[in-house]
């Protein structure tokens, strides 16, 4: 039988849901970028929750980012406090998700080095690594 979905689980989903939309939509601060909600963390009396963030485009530094989302926390708590039906609100903290833009780099370098190898084999079928 499968492992049941938990109730912490179910609610970081929720809450990464509400807070993506309503950071897009809310929070206007040119310093924050094109931010992109990764995953969150609930403790397990689900009265705190670390949220990891990635950007996607480089305007800022992911720190002033990270700063700039954790000045906001308390407004986006109650934003969510409106949004959804929990008896409590997390107390939430932002964490830059700093393997996303590694996982892209080495996947850039993984398609450079096939194609490479197809330029040097033309030959070879390449679809089986």
């Amino acid at each position: 039988m499968a492992k049941e979905y938990s109730r912490s689980e179910r609610i970081g989903d929720l809450i990464h849901r509400e807070l993506a939309s309503t950071i897009h939509d809310k929070v206007k601060d040119p310093r924050l970028g094109l931010v992109t909600v990764m995953y969150v963390v609930l403790s397990r009396d689900r009265s705190f929750a670390k949220v990891y963030f990635s950007m996607l485009s480089q305007t800022s530094e992911p720190q002033e980012a990270e700063k700039v989302l954790n000045n906001a926390a308390g407004f986006l708590r109650s934003e969510l406090a409106h949004q959804l039906k929990l008896k409590t609100v997390p107390k939430l903290q932002f964490y830059f998700d700093s393997q996303t833009p590694r996982g892209e780099k080495l996947y850039r370098l993984v398609e450079e080095a096939v194609k490479q190898d197809q330029e040097k084999n033309p030959g070879k079928d390449h679809d089986q690594i």
